[in-house]
């Protein structure tokens, strides 16, 4: 029929509604892929974090701290301690992924370790279980400073042999070891074997925390520690502890050059209330101060600084070989002032009892 002037065939929108639909499906499409490889890549990112793991090696033990008992007299409390299980403490409860390695009884002492870690979110499963005793530190506190007197004989962390390890599998991206579970044999050789083989994948961070008393045969006690500082990737010592290391009449720059020359990449000295620096390779020093807090003990300070500098890190991204080696001094600084915060929380109540990640926020 023919068309007369008066009539339109309109076919213009039935085609653009044809390609705009087109469009549209393609569009969506394409945002769903999108946010799929996102999800994925978020995925992959947090999969690639909960595997980079803290494994802290080292003593748990039991401190038994004075107290005075109903009638006032002289008593003594049982609290969980050690350096190295605070130091795992104190990351669990700063949400940073960690367990710990340590000869642990099967009596009720270490049963209360192994608890306490479990309610911090420290994994349990690298204890290596035994039927001998737990080691007990007596505390002496004067004006705060906590001295120790230790009762380690025949016990289940001095008795962990290498043949006792377990396998830490691929999940560990740094380790930490320190404290006097690398004074007594046969743990400490245990102890060394592992590190130095760790070493050549997974970051190693070392604070010898020396506690001279405990020191049986310091000529062994001295070689070893100068093996696993050398395979150190971080060193953290007191100013103190500088001064045992290297005992020669030299400056305290020098000395911190040693342990540059003997392996170690970053040194970390803590200097108590004059706060923390950091030496690193071919770069200006780093210096952070103390936050001011009343201090009502210093039991656990040191082992809460480290948990600290490492759950920084961690969160920096900067806790594996190839990312420790580019680390820079502003990192570095964001990791020694986090140290220190959580450090001053520490010192500002009784014991170790280090913060968990919401009580800094």
């Amino acid at each position: 029929m023919p068309v007369r002037p008066s009539q339109k065939i309109d076919v213009f929108p039935a085609v653009a509604k044809g390609v705009l639909t087109s469009l549209f499906v393609s569009a969506k499409l394409a945002l769903r892929r999108r946010i799929f490889e996102e999800t994925i890549v978020d995925f992959a990112a947090r999969e690639i974090e909960e595997r980079q793991m803290i494994l802290c090696c080292g003593e748990a033990l039991i401190d038994m701290v004075p107290v005075k008992g109903v009638n006032g007299q002289d008593a003594f409390a049982p609290l969980s301690g050690g350096a190295i299980f605070n130091t795992a403490i104190a990351l669990g409860r700063l949400e940073v992924p960690v367990q710990l390695l340590s000869g642990v009884s099967n009596d009720l002492f270490g049963t209360q370790l192994a608890a306490e870690l479990q309610s911090s979110n420290v994994g349990t499963d690298l204890l290596v279980r035994s039927k001998r005793p737990t080691t007990l530190a007596f505390v002496k506190l004067t004006n705060g400073q906590a001295q120790y007197t230790f009762y380690d004989e025949n016990s289940a962390g001095r008795m962990m042999v290498s043949e006792d390890l377990p396998d830490i599998g691929t999940d560990v991206s740094a380790l930490y070891f320190g404290g006097i579970s690398l004074c007594a044999e046969p743990a400490a050789s245990a102890y060394e074997g592992l590190a130095i083989e760790a070493a050549e994948r997974a970051v190693l961070m070392i604070d010898p925390n020396i506690r001279p008393s405990f020191i049986e045969d310091e000529t062994a006690y001295r070689a070893r520690l100068d093996r696993m500082l050398a395979a150190a990737d971080i060193v953290k010592v007191s100013d103190e502890d500088l001064d045992w290391i290297i005992p020669t009449d030299v400056s305290f720059e020098d000395k911190v050059e040693q342990l540059h020359q003997n392996g170690a990449d970053i040194v970390v000295i803590t200097k108590g209330g004059d706060g923390a620096s950091a030496y690193m390779r071919g770069q200006p020093v780093v210096n952070v101060a103390v936050p001011k807090v009343t201090v009502v003990d210093t039991v656990g300070a040191g082992d809460t600084f480290n948990a600290g500098f490492l759950a920084q890190l961690h969160t920096l991204g900067c806790l594996n070989k190839e990312a420790l080696r580019k680390v820079t001094g502003v990192e570095i600084e964001k990791a020694l002032s986090y140290a220190a915060r959580v450090a001053g929380v520490t010192v500002s109540r009784a014991g170790a009892n280090p913060p968990t990640l919401a009580e800094l926020s």
